[in-house]
């Protein structure tokens, strides 16, 4: 059976939650192996093995964790002349975007980002459905030229274990000196807020220019469901709420099982970030919001009502 490169995305030796979905994704298509790039391999092993990971790559090496995508794309490069995988299996973040587009280039192979399922064809060669065109179309693509690379949104799998080995094999790798040109020289721990974060939380509750600046509603319906907070692009550019919370075209891509819009209208670029959600909910006064033509459920009224009274209900209902 083929091997299934995964790259890990990680924090030390934490594991991001889209690594395990994507160890779970891999395994429709091969025997999963882990790349784990920089140091807290050894932490992350138990976690590896319980996703269904065979092997872990390990790259404890300097240069290829303290520059910017360029090296992890040359370690991936490496590792698909080494082990000739079946596919490569990236997040769909800005980061992972990136590693991905030089590693098609070096590799000559054909890429697929965002996509939010994967499986094998007929032929046993990878398939996928993306989310195109800002959210337009669904299709269904594979990569017809070298390695599959693909990108898969968070969200995309629900997480399924699957015991290994996850035997660790430390890589050499030989970094360029044109991969070298952006080093990370400094970094901060995001303020932790206690709610999870937007692009892997698996209900996300953002609000609009409906909130008039007030979020109190917003973040008090999420968190008494546990839910990370959006916004959209009119409430970040307003200053209302951070441009790091935004959801859409020019902000975040998120992919929730529940994804509850307040006072947003719906415009097309709004869309674009959250129309591949399982479940979509909106609460909005203009009957007429063409946000209501995505939706699964919809409320006309007002967000200052209808909130708290859904707050007050589901703390009620969790006792």
């Amino acid at each position: 059976m083929a091997e299934v490169l995964v790259l890990a995305d990680h924090a030390g030796g934490r594991l991001r939650k889209a690594t395990a979905e994507l160890l779970t994704l891999a395994r429709r298509l091969g025997e999963p192996s882990a790349v784990h790039i920089g140091p807290g391999a050894e932490a992350a092993q138990k976690t590896y093995a319980k996703y269904g990971a065979h092997k872990v790559y390990v790259v404890d090496d300097a240069d290829a964790a303290s520059y910017l995508v360029a090296p992890q794309a040359e370690v991936l490069a490496q590792l698909i002349e080494k082990a000739s995988p079946a596919a490569v299996l990236i997040p769909s973040n800005a980061a992972g975007k990136e590693i991905a587009a030089r590693l098609a280039i070096k590799s000559g192979s054909g890429l697929i980002t965002d996509a939010v399922d994967v499986r094998a064809g007929d032929d046993g060669a990878p398939e996928t459905t993306q989310s195109v065109f800002a959210g337009s179309y669904t299709v269904t693509a594979k990569v017809t030229t070298g390695t599959p690379i693909i990108c898969v949104k968070p969200n995309s799998a629900a997480i399924e274990a699957a015991p290994e080995a996850a035997a660790v094999e430390a890589v050499e790798v030989t970094i360029s000196d044109a991969a070298k040109a952006a080093r990370v020289t400094d970094s901060q721990p995001k303020k932790a807020t206690g709610r999870p974060e937007l692009t892997e939380a698996a209900i996300v509750v953002s609000g609009g220019r409906g909130t008039g600046g007030d979020f109190g509603p917003v973040e008090e319906f999420a968190d008494s469901l546990g839910a990370a907070v959006g916004a959209s692009r009119a409430a970040v550019d307003a200053g209302w709420y951070p441009h790091s919370n935004q959801v859409g075209q020019t902000g975040k891509q998120v992919s929730p099982q529940l994804y509850v819009a307040a006072g947003i209208s719906g415009a097309i670029q709004h869309r674009a970030g959250m129309q591949t959600s399982k479940t979509i909910i909106a609460v909005n006064k203009d009957e007429e919001a063409p946000i209501f033509e995505l939706v699964d459920f919809g409320v006309v009224g007002d967000l200052f009502s209808v909130l708290p009274q859904a707050t007050t209900e589901v703390k009620k209902r969790k006792g």
